[in-house]
């Protein structure tokens, strides 16, 4: 396992704060307090290794398949309906959404290998992740990805909690299949939208991991 390097700074502001507040524990509550200096350690170490866990990076066998489209997202999956998509395609999609908690693997990965055609960031709100307008309504960043099988659409959706999405693709960019493509901090959704005809291999409530769950096979 290592340490995506987008958490690298919250991590290192967090041991900071992590000591100083057990240092001052030690000097002002250790001596008359004992039991709050211990809850105050154990509390805190706690909170500090949630936020090492959530910019994990798991070691794992990737899924290759050319036929194959791959979930970009660690999650639960939480839609598969058909829709109408009013941003790129205009016409109807089959969409399939991945719910990230907070306890999840955040980094997000390519379902497909081929070229970046779309590239778009939208400024909203911050609904819950699992809210049916987060796909429409919050803060979002769209790629969409060509290949000779045909075109997906792939949203990084912001949830409650997350403020930031990042993103390392851009419009004309090869990208590979189970590569990294961007990063949401914090909770938050992936939403993949397929061609109509699409075979899906996922189901609902089903626990899914970024780029070695087959989400869909080209029909």
């Amino acid at each position: 396992m290592t340490i995506h390097r987008e958490g690298y700074p919250t991590i290192s502001i967090a041991a900071l704060v992590f000591a100083a507040i057990n240092l001052l524990s030690v000097k002002y509550v250790y001596p008359s307090f004992y039991w709050l200096f211990i809850l105050v350690f154990i509390v805190t170490l706690i909170v500090f290794l949630f936020l090492v866990s959530f910019f994990r990076i798991p070691n794992r066998v990737f899924t290759f398949n050319d036929k194959q489209i791959i979930c970009p997202a660690d999650g639960k999956v939480v839609v598969i309906e058909e829709m109408v998509d009013t941003e790129y395609f205009r016409d109807k999609r089959i969409q399939v959404s991945i719910f990230m908690s907070p306890a999840n693997v955040h980094v997000n990965r390519n379902p497909m290998s081929g070229e970046v055609i779309y590239n778009q960031y939208h400024k909203g709100k911050y609904l819950v992740a699992w809210h049916p307008k987060s796909s429409t309504e919050n803060e979002r960043w769209s790629v969409a990805v060509q290949n000779s099988h045909g075109t997906i659409l792939y949203k990084q959706i912001a949830g409650a909690l997350a403020k930031r999405i990042c993103n390392y693709t851009a419009v004309g960019q090869q990208v590979k299949q189970a590569s990294e493509y961007g990063f949401i901090k914090f909770g938050s959704r992936v939403d993949v939208l397929l061609p109509p005809g699409t075979v899906i291999n996922v189901k609902l409530n089903e626990k899914v991991k970024g780029g070695t769950t087959v989400l869909a096979t080209w029909s």
